[in-house]
């Protein structure tokens, strides 16, 4: 007992004592009983030749306390690394897109030349009624790249891994089916079926806004960047709209709660396909109605009589894919040629430097020298 008494003591002497000395640094026997203070910080890069950064010395009552404290504790003196291509410009977001109104600020978000908005097909296609977007060149200036010039330049710069999840989404990508919202006021639903369909294999989106003063709400979060990768196409009127996508091959159906419905699992979706979904409250306008070939509507089995506006849209564009893969085995059905526009198009996408590098290697085509035989 006195033994354990005399432990004691002498633990709380040491413990007073180290109070003190943190205050303090004088010797005892020849041992510094000094601790740094607070603020006392050492740097890294003492002996590593990497960036400065400081550590702190600070006292805890426990470990758990450490833990705590560290991990909600802030480094402002080092600026974190990203390692990934910029996912968005200046311009480059939903809400500035369509709060704009101006279609100059989407077709900036694609880059090889594009087709008149009628005409179908391309030259050597071996089937010239269905819609592609793309011709086969980028503009340079007063020069042209091939889709196979821009891959050829860009190859060195983009990672074996990024060109490999460009190439298996392209392989899953569809022009034959596109989704157009209508008047929306909220531009969360926007995102969120600008998600589902990146997610889901759609390439083309359509935008038509009724109130050419409309202001959206500002929720890109929630299209995780999707726009970046989509053809986003923007209408002032649901007849400009609906005139050129039937030019296009399209036939239009409108997601609609009336008796004359067509239910989704009876319509054959290998066939081109517009799907129109309309506003939160009013659903699609009847202009839209009026002018839509055919309508489909989602059964419902519960008490409410319908869906959020982005579920909706998500719900029909998976049953188009599932649909569509049980006709034709897949839902992708680019060509080789398209295929290796639109990988074209992504990697000019994938991150601001690309347009300059493409630049660059035009310039250095022109004025390569020709080999005289």
């Amino acid at each position: 007992m006195n033994l354990c008494k005399a432990l004691a003591r002498t633990s709380l002497f040491y413990l007073n004592f180290e109070s003190v000395s943190c205050n303090h640094n004088f010797p005892i026997s020849g041992i510094s009983l000094f601790r740094p203070r607070a603020s006392t910080s050492l740097s890294l890069d003492q002996g590593f030749g990497r960036n400065r950064r400081k550590i702190q010395s600070l006292s805890h009552a426990s470990a758990s306390e450490a833990v705590a404290i560290e991990s909600t504790s802030t480094r402002s003196d080092v600026e974190p690394i990203d390692l990934h291509p910029s996912e968005d410009s200046t311009k480059d977001t939903i809400e500035q897109l369509l709060s704009s109104q101006r279609i100059d600020d989407v077709s900036r978000l694609m880059k090889m030349e594009r087709k008149s908005a009628e005409k179908r097909g391309y030259p050597g296609d071996s089937n010239p009624s269905r819609w592609f977007p793309y011709l086969d060149r980028f503009r340079t200036g007063n020069t042209f790249l091939s889709s196979l010039e821009v891959l050829e330049a860009l190859d060195p710069h983009i990672l074996d891994v990024r060109k490999d999840r460009f190439r298996s989404v392209i392989e899953h990508r569809s022009y034959s089916v596109c989704l157009v919202v209508e008047g929306l006021s909220d531009l969360g639903n926007v995102s969120a079926a600008f998600r589902s369909a990146d997610a889901l294999g759609f390439q083309s989106v359509h935008v038509v806004s009724c109130d050419s003063s409309k202001r959206y709400r500002e929720n890109r979060h929630v299209s995780m960047g999707a726009e970046k990768w989509l053809d986003i196409e923007l209408w002032n009127s649901t007849n400009e709209c609906f005139d050129i996508l039937k030019l296009r091959g399209y036939q239009i159906a409108t997601a609609y709660l009336g008796t004359d419905a067509v239910s989704v699992f009876d319509m054959d979706w290998s066939c081109p396909t517009a799907i129109v979904v309309g506003n939160e409250n009013r659903g699609v306008s009847d202009e839209a109605l009026q002018q839509s070939d055919l309508r489909c509507s989602i059964p419902m089995r519960g008490m409410v009589d319908s869906f959020n506006v982005s579920v909706a849209a998500g719900i029909l564009m998976h049953h188009a894919v599932c649909d569509r893969t049980l006709r034709l085995g897949s839902h992708g059905d680019l060509t080789p040629e398209e295929s290796q526009i639109l990988l074209a198009e992504f990697s000019l996408r994938h991150s601001k430097s690309a347009i300059s590098i493409a630049h660059e290697y035009a310039k250095r085509k022109v004025t390569r020298p020709v080999s005289r035989l």
